[in-house]
């Protein structure tokens, strides 16, 4: 209760004001001179295929530990690593060395690998870089490279200052996040070279900047705990046959009897902390914009997680906030039948849940059992992409820099932690004790940059601001005590 009350008391000092002027100029720190050496760097990482299928997150790893290397990095202090049987799914660790040893060292963590995308499919090619009408489009030209490059960018513009922080900086570029059960680099590290990682916390993709759909900024968010992902699968056979002669029992009929139920349901809503925070914030922001029902609903859920009326008013208007609130479950493939003539001998289909901190993977799939109702159809839990972990603490020590910074670059606009409704690899960093937190100042609308769909873009002028922001961010983390 103590660690709740504070966060909240922290919090909400921060969330004193509401709307800026949206087109405040964030201050020059210097960065014009080492832009170009930036988007080159960028270029490079995001023309580097890192897909699964096709790609390799080796070669972008080694790319990158080469351009610390001419910037003065000894080879003592990059740490490439592969699993012999995942050769192109490696990453690298890069250590910067800080004046004081017996202070924890600040993570900076990104991962390189991307989600498939075909050319046929996209306007432009997904691996080449395009800048057009302000934005930058290509596949991981948001997720995540656009952090993945800033790091290492930072750690270099540092070199060439040759700036020496206090504490150690280290840089983890990893590789499998995209793709459930693939070689998970920051998994592999944090199970056997923490030693290698280990810090007093982690700063990694998971939150950004929100803008409204007239592109105007709503708020900077700080991503305070994640949810957790699991698929289970729907299983339904039969014996078939003739497809002349139909009977009622019928495998996919059965299937699609069974996903409606699921259709059907709303898990219940929950909070974490940060969540009651960012919907406490969220009110203020909507009643400034005269949407004085959502803001009044939005009081309300925080003050009783119980109000039905008021969840159902805010879930509905926003699938993030819907998200935000509960565990979420969905179908996402199927597949049943097997021929045009015959009764299915088998259907199934894919659920892919995000389940709430502190909700097992067990009840969520009992709960499915239950709403579906029927002997006939099977619910298996599938494999299981990692840890569930407790949402980290929103420290001053973490907190408080983002809102200065903020306040210097987007007067008035303000910070709102989040619970992120989809999942990171943070999640293995938390499970081993490094509290990691999603900060990543880069603008986006309510289409996120159509990241994991088609033409993924980031807007040119979001990027560099957000360069700006975490070079300055991490050199006040570096500098704490």
């Amino acid at each position: 209760m103590k660690r709740a009350f504070l966060t909240n008391l922290l919090i909400a000092i921060g969330l004193l004001s509401v709307i800026p002027d949206t087109h405040a100029a964030p201050p020059d720190v210097g960065s014009a001179a080492t832009e170009a050496a930036f988007r080159d760097l960028y270029k490079e990482l995001v023309e580097t295929n890192t897909t699964l299928s096709s790609g390799s997150c080796t070669l972008a790893a080694e790319r990158m530990a080469a351009r610390l290397k001419a910037a003065g990095f000894a080879d003592a202090d990059l740490h490439p690593f592969a699993a012999p049987d995942h050769p192109k799914e490696g990453g690298l660790v890069a250590v910067y060395l800080g004046r004081d040893k017996k202070l924890k060292s600040i993570l900076l963590l990104a991962h390189i690998d991307v989600v498939e995308a075909k050319r046929e499919d996209w306007t432009r090619d997904p691996f080449k870089l395009v800048e057009e009408n302000g934005s930058f489009y290509a596949r991981g030209a948001f997720d995540d490279k656009a952090e993945a490059a800033i790091w290492v960018d930072t750690l270099i513009r540092y070199r060439h200052e040759n700036f020496k922080p206090r504490r150690t900086l280290k840089l983890a570029l990893t590789c499998g996040e995209e793709t459930a059960g693939a070689f998970n680099g920051a998994q592999w590290l944090s199970q056997n070279q923490k030693d290698l990682i280990d810090s007093e916390f982690a700063i990694n993709e998971g939150a950004f900047g929100e803008l409204d759909a007239q592109g105007n900024r709503v708020a900077l968010q700080v991503e305070a705990g994640e949810k957790f992902p699991q698929n289970y699968r729907l299983d339904v056979v039969n014996r078939g046959g003739h497809s002349s002669r139909p009977v009622k029992d019928n495998a996919i009929y059965r299937l699609a009897g069974a996903l409606k139920k699921i259709e059907g349901y709303d898990f219940p809503a929950q909070f974490t902390d940060g969540s009651r925070a960012y919907f406490t914030g969220m009110a203020k922001i909507q009643a400034t914009r005269g949407n004085s029902d959502v803001a009044t609903a939005m009081n309300a859920l925080v003050k009783d997680p119980n109000d039905a009326q008021s969840i159902a008013l805010v879930s509905s208007k926003d699938p993030s906030w819907n998200a935000t609130l509960r565990t979420t479950c969905v179908a996402t493939m199927l597949d049943g039948g097997h021929a045009t003539n015959a009764l299915p001998q088998r259907a199934r289909a894919n659920i892919n849940c995000r389940i709430f901190p502190g909700v097992s993977a067990e009840t969520v799939r009992q709960k499915l059992e239950e709403l579906v109702a029927d002997p006939a159809v099977k619910v298996t839990t599938l494999e299981t992409r990692g840890p569930s972990s407790p949402p980290p603490p929103l420290t001053p020590r973490v907190l408080g820099p983002v809102q200065k910074l903020t306040a210097q670059f987007w007067p008035g606009l303000p910070v709102l932690p989040v619970l992120q409704p989809g999942a990171t690899d943070g999640e293995f960093l938390n499970a081993v004790g490094i509290p990691t937190y999603g900060i990543e100042p880069v603008f986006a609308g309510p289409d996120l940059g159509n990241i994991h769909g088609l033409n993924e873009y980031v807007g040119v002028k979001a990027l560099l601001e957000g360069r700006d922001f975490l070079y300055r961010l991490v050199k006040i983390y570096a500098d704490g005590k």
